[in-house]
């Protein structure tokens, strides 16, 4: 069997379909320019107090109103840590921390010269024959040069004047990845006519591809008359596998963008029935064609997005947002209007004067919380890894016959928050603060604190030992299942002092909804040190009192969203608003 590939006329022969109905090469090197690559963020981050209803309520009150801020002014004083600076659970904080401490210019590599230029024209057979003499020493040199392409999105001219080459050279074929590789940048360039072309012969010759290939193919078909043909597609990797969530976000932009509204709902409903989360340009894609339309049924749709957002801790971005805020002020009828805002300190919200939903959570959520917890993480986690039974039997006497404490500390973790000073001296100063407000404490340590040494000097653990109770595990146990088991048996008032961000633990709740009753509670309850001065105070930073999730009231809206100039970390919240009242 032969056929014309026309997207490609500069071919001198035909491209010769074998007559091979296999699937595609299973183990091809493509997805590398399909795979998001993310980057590892090993930031520290603390979260702050929240006051909620405290057994000590006045001198834990107290606490929060000595926690003074450390201004420009104080330059020149012998503070160890500014505090100048955004909340820590705020978007882009940890950026903010990161160049504020950058790494050492002694570790930083060269830059590496590109030795290589691509063509920035199309090559005749002889030019390319001339480049493959000059780097005979790559194994491959079709395969090298296209991907080269692919990183640099060269341009299908040039890309084509490649496989024009090999196909010069092999009779007309060209290889699979070779295909591959070039629809990518057809795909990329949005060259419709060119994708059908390799769609055609990928038809002829494959009864099954590889998942680069039909995400690629799909993504190129949805824009053309031939839309349709993308969910075929889809239906066929449902024969083996479940789809990609990038499947289904193109499948169903492009029936929103063929007015096949249905269709678009109905692979929507697919996709969460597989428990995948959507892509944020999915749902904004749904608000983008709801425009000026007057559908009461289509409306409730959109906001049972909004609350699929609120329930899944997902934050639209800066585009998402406006196309939120335009589609309510369009709705004929409705007078919705919006502005973008803040929130204050105090969870009142600029725009509209309202307060939003505290962070505190209610009696119920933190039972159901707290035998989570305990039965997941304490008794089902793996801290036996760095504990043993007896130990922790031992701890959950310790707890049992203490009355509840007001704050619980990680003590070699506070210790060592400011690596210039004593180690000891750190967490007397911290103790001695808490202390002097009437709050109960204990820390949580290890043996190895009680041996004098230049880091830890026993008068100043004696010191230590006076003013708070302390619980010494050995030196190889996981200080985290301890802290959260007394911070928890102590109730909801109680506060921990950690830098850990306890992922790992998050991690090991069953569901999403405890995971975000997590993370709500840890909020409210881990508390961050700023600063320390010496001889002086501790400064704690401000508290978020007021919960970052989408949410409503029925006439009125407030909807967190992500600023498209600030990197956000997974454990940082946003700090920008969109708020939006019905006028009544």
């Amino acid at each position: 069997m032969t056929f014309y590939f026309t997207g490609i006329r500069n071919f001198p022969k035909l491209w010769k379909s074998n007559p091979y109905l296999g699937l595609g090469p299973g183990h091809s090197s493509l997805s590398f320019f399909l795979k998001d690559c993310y980057g590892i963020r090993n930031q520290e981050k603390w979260f702050s107090l929240k006051t909620v209803s405290p057994q000590n309520a006045k001198a834990m009150n107290l606490l929060i109103a000595k926690a003074r801020y450390v201004r420009k002014k104080d330059e020149g004083s012998n503070k160890q840590v500014s505090a100048d600076s955004p909340h820590m659970f705020a978007a882009g904080a940890a950026k903010k921390r990161s160049q504020m401490n950058p790494p050492s210019k002694e570790h930083v590599l060269p830059p590496v010269k590109n030795i290589f230029q691509l063509p920035t024209k199309p090559l005749n057979s002889e030019e390319w024959d001339k480049l493959k003499e000059d780097f005979k020493e790559k194994a491959n040199f079709e395969n090298w040069i296209i991907s080269q392409m692919v990183k640099c999105h060269s341009s299908v001219d040039v890309a084509k004047s490649v496989l024009a080459w090999v196909a010069a050279k092999n009779n007309g074929i060209i290889g699979y990845d070779l295909l591959v590789k070039y629809l990518y940048l057809c795909v990329f360039h949005k060259q419709t006519s060119e994708i059908i072309d390799v769609y055609e012969i990928m038809k002829a010759r494959y009864k099954r591809l590889e998942s680069g290939a039909y995400t690629l193919l799909i993504r190129g078909l949805i824009h053309t008359d031939r839309w349709r043909e993308a969910l075929l597609l889809l239906e066929d990797i449902k024969k083996v596998m479940i789809p990609s969530k990038k499947n289904y976000s193109d499948c169903i932009q492009g029936a929103l963008f063929h007015q096949d509204v249905n269709v678009a709902w109905n692979l929507y409903q697919e996709l969460l029935g597989h428990d995948i989360v959507p892509m944020l340009e999915t749902l904004k894609a749904f608000f983008d064609f709801g425009k000026d339309m007057k559908d009461d049924q289509y409306s409730n749709k959109l906001q049972d997005i909004l609350l699929y957002l609120r329930n899944n801790q997902l934050y639209p971005g800066e585009s998402f947002a406006h196309s939120i805020k335009t589609w309510f002020e369009s709705v004929p009828g409705e007078q919705w209007t919006g502005q973008f805002t803040t929130v204050q300190q105090s969870g009142q919200c600029l725009g509209c004067g309202k307060t939003v939903e505290s962070i505190h959570l209610s009696s119920e959520e933190y039972e159901f919380l707290k035998e989570k917890i305990m039965r997941d993480v304490i008794d089902g986690g793996d801290q036996y890894k760095k504990t043993t039974p007896q130990e922790l039997k031992r701890f959950q006497n310790f707890v049992k016959y203490h009355p509840p404490f007001d704050i619980v500390i990680d003590g070699l973790n506070v210790a060592k928050m400011f690596p210039k000073a004593r180690e000891s001296q750190v967490l007397l100063d911290v103790v001695s603060q808490l202390a002097k407000q009437n709050l109960r404490v204990l820390v949580l340590g290890r043996k190895h604190m009680l041996k004098q040494n230049s880091r830890w000097r026993k008068d100043d653990m004696e010191k230590v030992q006076k003013q708070a109770s302390f619980f010494f595990a050995d030196n190889i146990s996981e200080d985290d299942p301890f802290l959260l088991y007394a911070t928890l048996h102590s109730g909801n008032h109680c506060k921990f002092i950690t830098r850990d961000l306890m992922r790992d633990h998050k991690a090991c709740l069953p569901d999403a909804k405890t995971q975000r009753l997590f993370f709500k509670w840890q909020q409210g309850h881990q508390l961050a040190i700023v600063s320390r001065h010496p001889g002086s105070k501790i400064t704690f930073q401000h508290i978020l009192i007021y919960d970052t999730v989408v949410q409503t009231t029925g006439d009125s809206w407030h909807i967190p969203y992500d600023d498209d100039l600030v990197e956000r970390y997974s454990y940082e919240v946003p700090t920008k608003w969109l708020c939006l009242h019905r006028k009544t």
